[in-house]
């Protein structure tokens, strides 16, 4: 996290800064007082997200990471890779130079060239380059790094220099390893050095070469987890001699964590011993291992006591934290953390919000005040709901049956401002009349202050498909009154369909003319076709006979078909003259409507009905020839038991 947070730093340095000048430092001193953002130049801001909880913990700062390597080489890095060259006794100095080259921006200044030049034989260019590394990112330096550059400095006899990083290595828990000492004790032999040489062999004796952070915190929580906490504990741990750092209480803090109480009474006790003063990375270390149950509130106390120090949370402690709250049922927790989270420098993530939310609706039960607090606290952070949020929290509401608490959920939105979108509207409308949430379907209509048409169409397509299609009739009233007739005809249709679907074409014919009639809405011309179908189908002639008369008002072609079917099979002649009637605008059909209804009657066997018909028909239709000889080959091709067809043709008039 460390070299993390200090490549996010590095964003704010052009590389023209990163420029090797001994005489120039680029450190920037972190001042325990002072804020993060305050050392960010306010030309330049930087994103800083946390990700969504419910993924694995990919932090965004690793992302940024990789993104900042690309764009440039970071300065400790540069260090190192220096330090590295510098310090390797197998290249020659043609190699170095070569490499240097090849690498612009490792070193850019002849300065720094001269010094590589001159690398392995004059002890005052390699005393010049430790001093440029100590004003460079030297609190940055890794075990490697520090251990080579030591080498360096005992090959080249630099005894003051040797010895003052090795205390800075101590500082830091780091331990002298056995390639750079080999170096140094060589050296120090042949300049015959004894008293060196007798100290850093003692340096040895003392265990330094396993000085790392883990042995050192190993050999604390040692002492401190053999007996009860007390003087005998504090002595032992003072009689050690160890220089704290960061690094190496955080993880004496992470070593303790299966003994809480144990790790707060470390915490407090080296800080008040004066041997660490403690900063934001070893408060988060103690947070993260009190954020429990049983501890909730030491850990509350030192949130409190921590923010009130000028440090804030890290991001992934938060995460962490948030995660842990939340695998626990400690949903209140997690919406404190996420509140206190929220007022600190460093924001959560935009997806936290509805992570929460989605926790809260699929609890053992349904927290309202918990949901509201939640949304509130997004809201006054700046942020403004979106309907993705919405259609996530549905999906939650889904999954454990609660679709019916939509009402509530929309209403906790509209508090702080949200209404949802005509998408939306359409969904939860769809979901709650599908599911035969009737009341909460009404309720949620008088919520939309002005729904859109889909959103009838969904309540109605839902009403249809649960059976209640009275309450679609009544829903379509109503859209119609606040909405007027356009776009009507989709629902419409929708309500004829399922009439006709359930063997009721009677009440979709009652709709429907209500609908044209009072309201002046204009079904689509399927929908006429696929009513009068249904009604011929019941025996509902007249009915469908009075759908030809809107069907013209409304320009569409009588359906002819159902019809033609009807009266040649089972109808009348009266029907048939009544269908001939209503179909028309004239005095009378085409002569091509006519020989249809004749042939249909052939063809269901019905001659003497055919007969009937004729003798009813205009005269221009009597008499026409196609009409003749429809007659006269129907009675050459039948035998002596068909009925016998007398064709009088009627004089003309002159």
């Amino acid at each position: 996290m460390r070299n993390q947070w200090r490549l996010l730093l590095q964003r704010c340095k052009p590389v023209s800064e990163l420029q090797f000048k001994v005489q120039s430092s680029t450190t920037i001193p972190l001042s325990r007082n002072r804020t993060f953002n305050s050392l960010i130049p306010h030309s330049r801001t930087l994103p800083i997200h946390f990700q969504n909880p419910s993924f694995p913990r990919l932090f965004t700062s690793s992302s940024e990471l990789a993104v900042e390597q690309s764009k440039g080489t970071d300065q400790s890095v540069i260090t190192s890779t220096l330090i590295e060259l510098y310090s390797d006794p197998v290249k020659t100095n043609e190699d170095v130079m070569l490499e240097l080259k090849s690498k612009p921006d490792l070193a850019s200044t002849d300065y720094v060239n001269e010094l590589f030049k001159n690398r392995s034989s004059e002890p005052g260019a390699a005393k010049a380059f430790f001093d440029w590394v100590m004003s460079k990112e030297s609190d940055n330096l890794s075990s490697n790094s520090c251990n080579r550059l030591l080498g360096m400095l005992g090959a080249n006899g630099l005894v003051k220099e040797f010895w003052d990083l090795v205390d800075i290595m101590k500082k830091k828990g780091y331990g002298v390893k056995k390639g750079a000492s080999v170096r140094a004790i060589a050296k120090f032999e042949d300049e015959g050095m004894k008293d060196e040489v007798q100290k850093l062999r003692d340096l040895f004796a003392l265990g330094s070469i396993d000085a790392s952070v883990e042995k050192v915190s190993s050999r604390v929580c040692k002492v401190i987890q053999q007996t009860p906490w007390g003087d005998g504990v504090e002595t032992k741990l003072q009689e050690m001699g160890i220089v704290y750092s960061g690094d190496l209480v955080k993880m004496i803090l992470e070593n303790l964590g299966t003994d809480p109480n144990k790790a707060v009474i470390f915490f407090r006790w080296i800080e008040e011993s004066g041997l660490y003063k403690h900063d934001e990375k070893t408060y988060n270390a103690i947070a993260r291992e009190l954020a429990r149950e049983d501890y909730i509130d030491k850990f509350w106390r030192l949130i409190d006591e921590m923010r009130a120090a000028g440090f804030d949370l890290e991001k992934a402690t938060y995460i962490r934290v948030l995660n842990q709250f939340v695998r626990k049922k400690m949903l209140n927790d997690a919406v404190d953390l996420y509140e206190f989270a929220m007022s600190g420098n460093i924001k959560p993530s935009d997806q936290d919000c509805p992570f929460l939310l989605r926790k809260i609706v699929t609890s053992n039960e349904l927290d309202m005040d918990l949901f509201s607090k939640v949304l509130k606290i997004y809201k006054e952070s700046g942020n403004t709901m979106k309907n993705s949020f919405l259609d996530t929290i549905l999906k939650s509401l889904t999954s454990v049956g609660r679709y019916g608490k939509c009402n509530k959920i929309l209403k906790s939105m509209e508090e702080v401002g949200f209404l949802p979108d005509e998408n939306s509207q359409g969904k939860i409308a769809f979901q709650l009349t599908k599911n035969n949430k009737i009341e909460e379907s009404i309720e949620f209509l008088d919520l939309m202050e002005s729904p859109s048409y889909k959103t009838f169409g969904s309540l109605i397509q839902g009403y249809c498909l649960s059976g209640h299609l009275e309450k679609a009739c009544d829903c379509f009233q109503k859209m119609i009154t606040k909405q007027g007739p356009d776009f009507s005809g989709y629902p419409l249709e929708t309500i004829t369909n399922a009439y006709c679907a359930k063997e009721k074409p009677l009440e979709g014919y009652n709709c429907l003319l209500e609908a044209v009639n009072e309201k002046e809405v204009k079904p689509w011309h399927t929908t006429y076709k696929l009513l009068i179908t249904k009604l011929l189908e019941q025996g509902l002639f007249e009915e469908a006979i009075n759908l030809l008369a809107p069907m013209k008002r409304h320009g569409y072609p009588p359906y002819l078909d159902p019809f033609v079917k009807y009266v040649a099979k089972t109808g009348t002649i009266d029907d048939t003259l009544m269908f001939l009637k209503a179909m028309t605008v004239k005095k009378v059909p085409s002569f091509a409507v006519y020989l249809r209804v004749f042939k249909a009657y052939f063809k269901a066997g019905r001659g003497n009905e055919a007969q009937d018909f004729l003798a009813k028909c205009p005269r221009f239709i009597r008499n026409h020839v196609e009409v003749l000889n429809l007659f006269s080959e129907l009675k050459r091709g039948k035998d002596d038991s068909a009925p016998t067809l007398t064709l009088t043709p009627t004089p003309v008039a002159a």
